[in-house]
């Protein structure tokens, strides 16, 4: 297990005596595909941290309609926000494949928080990031053309969850059309046609929930 949390980025500068107090207070469980960890407005009772397969963020309308936030890949954690500030949680999380995941309850969180200023200090980045991010959807969402807010996209899943060999890099991820079509902001039909296109011009090639992305002929 030490091993596994010296790969979480928040622990990264944590020594091992630090881990194992992590250790101490974390439990492991493992969901199968499709299990909802929590829902939106739910209580916040625990800050979760994946150690192996998926997670999707995402958000409901009162008329059902899903809305893909962010995807949470091994290494990542989530669930920290309604525990800092004491609402309900802003967001639902749902499995994508079987994960596994370490559960800290809110309590052992808040003490940790306490304990570990290079905890706090990474959660406070990651909570910045995702501001960012925020602020600069809502730009796009007003500025940016269909065709670019998908490409933006794909690049964006390829910067954070691809592994790369030369000029391909590989996004290993069992992510549909609805959910590209949700982070993108975009009507369905209108992702087809981008993704056709990059396909067309073997750009973006799709495999068994993986997707490569040519980055030579992207440039060329």
């Amino acid at each position: 297990m030490i091993e596994l949390l010296k790969k979480v980025k928040l622990f990264e500068n944590l020594n091992v005596e630090q881990l194992q107090r992590i250790q101490s207070i974390a439990r492991t469980q493992t969901f199968t595909p499709g299990t909802v960890l929590f829902q939106e407005n739910d209580h916040g009772a625990a800050f979760y941290i994946l150690l192996k397969g998926s997670i999707k963020i995402y958000t409901r309308s009162s008329s059902g309609d899903e809305k893909v936030l962010s995807l949470i890949q091994a290494g990542e954690s989530f669930g920290e926000l309604s525990l800092l500030d004491g609402r309900p949680r802003s967001a639902s999380a749902q499995t994508l494949e079987g994960s596994t995941l370490l559960v800290i309850s809110a309590n052992d969180f808040h003490a940790l928080l306490r304990e570990q200023f290079e905890i706090t200090r990474h959660i406070m980045t990651e909570l910045c990031r995702r501001l960012r991010d925020t602020n600069q959807h809502v730009y796009d969402l007003t500025f940016v053309d269909s065709r670019t807010r998908v490409l933006k996209n794909v690049i964006l899943l390829a910067n954070r969850h691809g592994s790369r060999a030369g000029n391909i890099i590989t996004i290993k991820m069992p992510l549909n059309y609805d959910e590209l079509a949700q982070m993108a902001g975009v009507a369905k039909q209108a992702l087809s046609q981008v993704l056709r296109d990059l396909e067309d011009r073997q750009i973006l090639t799709f495999g068994l929930n993986e997707y490569k992305l040519d980055l030579a002929r992207l440039n060329g």
